[in-house]
């Protein structure tokens, strides 16, 4: 029998289908942000700048660095097709690889062998104030976290619902306003909703359960030894999302509050004011300079690790939670997917269209706050999946009861099928339903999952993580350097995106005129530390 939560949801989504809007649910926008190690032929990290063809890092708005400067981050804009976006984002590659030599893009979240934090370059972004500052700020997630953890590669899903879902929501919701407080609130329920249920993304979509065992020499976690150089969870899905990677042991004892957009950034903004002891130890300043912005639990917003979060464009000078208090939730970025060694962007469509279906099902179910002990319940679950996700007959914690991670799934599958339907409005070809079966063959069958496929591939072809890693990203640089037919137009672009952003970094540098120390406490007066 359904819940009453189902019942719920189940009325929503009949609503949405009745009210006269079929596609009430498309033309939502889209993008991705997707992390790659530049690396040397022979799959050592690059320690070469920033390839100066690829613009500033600082001041390019689609191509930057992330924590090294060997981490290269592609930024596409927002699309309303996946198709558009994923042509953007295979265009970019195509531009960077003309612009890499011999080096390639690791093509695994989980990075290539590193002996040492000395190994990771912290990335540079020019003499600017504001350049200064990004610099610190990695400095001091060096000193906190180590640099090995933030070599690890992510992709980011950046989406926001259509405006017109907002209006026939609000009626279905018998709201008398669509305006932006009701849809910050919408998009909160999606986080409390994801917290909830987004184990099943690290399921389906988890490709790191392998990892160089360099990589775990200073780590306080032992795992079994697949060979010399590999290290692995026999049943894991993602060790990036585990606490081996990004749930890191650090950031335990930060609790933010999802239950609404002022809870939110009331623990955001606690958390960048207050002194952290182990951080007063490592010291604001040392003989290399700055070692840190400061010695607070975050030293920004942007420290928070979340799997995922809500985001406004912000304004120059505004922190994240200024630009969300000011003018509400834009839209939201799932930052749980790990980056796919078997597609050449890291990402496909599939995986793009269920998770804009995914998100919309977090909206609509009931989603009522949640409390830290039912948090930690969460974070839980999802530990576990990212663990042991694909161990038979495994459990996780629903609502204080055992449940079956298989039956769970599938009731979360059986329930999006509506919402697929109404995002395959008018196209026969219905590539959301064909989305979604694709994922329930994954629940049907372990070995479907691209953590299984990782593992089979590296014990049928007898090779260690690193080699199975290194063959990939040279296949992925020949499948783009050997591509036909390039939009000259887009690449032209591209070109001209990156020429403006050293000439608006040479402005920057030119113009200030204020000290390091002024530009810092002016910005931190105004996100009130």
């Amino acid at each position: 029998m359904p819940s009453a939560i189902d019942r719920q949801f189940e009325r929503r989504l009949a609503a949405l289908v009745n009210a006269r809007e079929p596609r009430v649910l498309q033309d939502g926008l889209k993008g991705v942000e997707k992390e790659s190690l530049r690396v040397q032929a022979d799959g050592h990290i690059a320690h070469s700048p920033h390839p100066y063809e690829l613009g500033s890092a600082l001041t390019h708005e689609h191509i930057t660095t992330d924590f090294s400067e060997s981490l290269i981050e592609l930024v596409t804009p927002a699309f309303r097709s996946n198709v558009e976006l994923l042509q953007y984002l295979c265009d970019q590659h195509q531009y960077v690889y003309r612009h890499l030599g011999d080096e390639l893009l690791w093509a695994t979240s989980m990075p290539c062998r590193l002996e040492s934090d000395a190994d990771v370059p912290i990335a540079w972004f020019g003499d600017s104030n504001v350049g200064r500052m990004k610099h610190v700020y990695r400095r001091g997630l060096k000193h906190r976290y180590g640099a090995l953890m933030q070599a690890i590669s992510g992709v980011h899903f950046n989406y926001s619902f259509p405006m017109r879902f907002w209006d026939v929501y609000a009626a279905v919701r018998e709201s008398r306003d669509a305006g932006q407080d009701f849809r910050s609130q919408g998009y909160f329920d999606l986080l409390r909703n994801y917290r909830r249920h987004g184990w099943l993304v690290l399921y389906l979509f988890g490709v790191s359960p392998v990892v160089g065992r360099s990589f775990l020499k200073d780590s306080q976690t032992a795992l079994p030894v697949l060979d010399a150089d590999t290290a692995y969870e026999p049943c894991g899905t993602s060790l990036r999302m585990s606490d081996i990677g990004y749930r890191n042991r650090n950031q335990a004892d930060v609790s933010v509050s999802v239950n609404s957009l002022d809870e939110y950034v009331r623990d955001l903004r606690l958390a960048i004011s207050t002194p952290h002891p182990a951080y007063e130890q490592i010291g604001i300043r040392g003989d290399e300079g700055y070692r840190q912005l400061n010695a607070y639990i975050l030293q920004i917003e942007n420290e928070y690790y979340s799997y995922i979060r809500p985001k406004r464009v912000t304004r120059s000078g505004e922190s994240p939670s200024g630009a969300l208090l000011r003018a509400g939730v834009e839209y939201v970025e799932v930052r749980a997917l790990d980056v796919s060694a078997f597609d050449p962007v890291g990402v496909n469509q599939n995986k793009l269209r269920f998770l804009e279906a995914f998100v919309a099902m977090c909206v609509l179910r009931d989603s009522p706050p949640i409390g830290r002990e039912e948090q930690d319940r969460w974070d839980h679950n999802h530990l576990v999946v990212a663990r042991r996700g694909r161990e038979p007959g495994l459990t996780l914690d629903r609502d204080g009861r055992p449940q079956r991670l298989d039956e769970w799934a599938r009731e979360i599958l059986d329930s999006m099928e509506g919402i697929c339907e109404l995002l395959d409005e008018g196209d026969p070809a219905k590539p959301y339903a064909a989305a979604l079966r694709a994922q329930r063959e994954k629940v049907d069958d372990v070995s479907r999952t691209p953590s299984a496929r990782l593992l089979r591939e590296l014990a049928e072809g007898g090779e260690s993580f690193f080699d199975l890693a290194l063959r990939m990203s040279a296949v992925h640089k020949q499948y783009f350097l050997d591509l036909h037919s390039p939009d000259e137009t887009r690449l032209a672009d591209f070109r001209h995106e990156s020429d403006a952003s050293h000439a608006a970094q040479r402005r920057l540098e030119s113009t200030q005129s204020e000290t390091f120390e002024t530009y810092l406490g002016r910005y931190f007066s105004k996100t009130g530390q």
